[in-house]
């Protein structure tokens, strides 16, 4: 983040099959990847890779020695992170005749092999520090209705969700699961206005109190490209009227920064349903609240680094280090931006 610079790693060891719709979570430097879709269908297989090894290659492992009872294979669900523990809603998937619950709404049957297709709204907890699978009793309050492709997000001890696939449309919905006593909140009243229903978006932490909603698909099946704040203090959504309307993105990730900006990477700019051109590679970053002095004056010399090459030694050594690094970094950043340009530019020519 500080440099602006890709590095590729080589991983090893027992790597996950490639999927779609798989859920990652890092917790400690560990990051690890439950559930998915391939050519042989759904998943419930977990795996993990150590981040912070000390000799550049990454091993990737299967986990294999847990105990308890792990959730049904499914994709498209979503993962809360709360003291050690990844704690799973929702998704995807299937299940057999004896499986059924009211957990699970179906949406497809193989009536001779008793198999069931459809939408969850179960929780499930792995606890990474004694590799047990556990469900909690819900003690009160009402679930969200089975579904998908939602989204999850940590504040405090209270897990939130917005949106996803419900049977067949989308929903706007906001709850929250206190992740201590297991009570659902039902779903949250909101004043004012709030965003539109979608599915395949991102939700965001940012500071305390507040969380950061990116994109998605429409009910109607429109990329969207918009970004809203949710204030846990005033219980209200207000969209970010600054945010480019031509860069829409669904089934993407997010992470936050080290100065409340958001970073969003891969996803899709089209309906996956009907139409796909491409993924996208380019990073898009928000940002959410202003920055610091110091963030400011960095940014400043490192666009003009050129203009400033006398200045730029005189400063403290331990200031030049960070010069240097958003030096490396908007120049990255320019190398990208002539790149693209360059690219649609041939592209214009191809087609002419």
């Amino acid at each position: 983040m500080d440099s602006g610079l890709w590095t590729m790693h080589l991983m090893e060891g027992e790597l996950p099959t490639s999927m779609s719709g798989s859920c990652g979570a890092s917790i400690n430097g560990k990051l690890y990847i439950f559930g998915g879709f391939d050519d042989k269908g759904y998943s419930n297989r977990l795996y993990y890779v150590n981040l912070r090894t000390k000799t550049g290659t990454y091993r990737w492992k299967k986990i294999t020695n847990f105990k308890g009872q792990p959730p049904t294979p499914r994709d498209k669900l979503s993962c809360w992170v709360y003291k050690n523990r990844l704690i799973y809603f929702g998704g995807y998937g299937c299940r057999k005749h004896n499986e059924l619950s009211d957990c699970f709404d179906v949406h497809d049957a193989f009536w001779e092999g008793q198999i069931f297709w459809g939408w969850h709204n179960d929780v499930h907890v792995f606890d990474t520090t004694t590799q047990t699978w556990s469900q909690p009793t819900i003690r009160g309050g009402d679930p969200p209705q089975p579904r998908a492709a939602h989204t999850c997000a940590v504040l405090g001890n209270k897990g939130y969700i917005f949106g996803g696939r419900v049977l067949q449309t989308r929903m706007n919905d906001l709850h929250c699961l206190n992740l201590d006593t297991w009570t659902w909140s039902g779903r949250i009243n909101i004043s004012g206005e709030k965003p539109r229903d979608r599915s395949w978006h991102t939700l965001t932490p940012i500071g305390e109190d507040r969380l950061f909603l990116f994109g998605g698909l429409s009910s109607d099946n429109v990329p969207l490209s918009d970004g809203w704040i949710h204030s846990i203090a005033t219980n209200g959504w207000k969209q970010l009227t600054h945010l480019p309307k031509s860069r829409p993105r669904l089934w993407h990730t997010a992470c936050l920064g080290q100065e409340g900006e958001v970073m969003v990477f891969g996803g899709s700019k089209d309906d996956l349903l009907f139409m796909d051109t491409g993924h996208c590679s380019d990073l898009l970053i928000f940002q959410t609240q202003p920055y610091s002095l110091l963030r400011l004056c960095l940014d400043c010399i490192g666009k003009n680094a050129a203009l400033l090459e006398k200045q730029i030694p005189c400063l403290p050594p331990k200031l030049v280090q960070e010069v240097l690094k958003k030096i490396t970094f908007w120049a990255a950043m320019t190398h990208r931006q002539e790149r693209k340009a360059e690219t649609e530019r041939q592209s214009q020519l191809q087609c002419t």
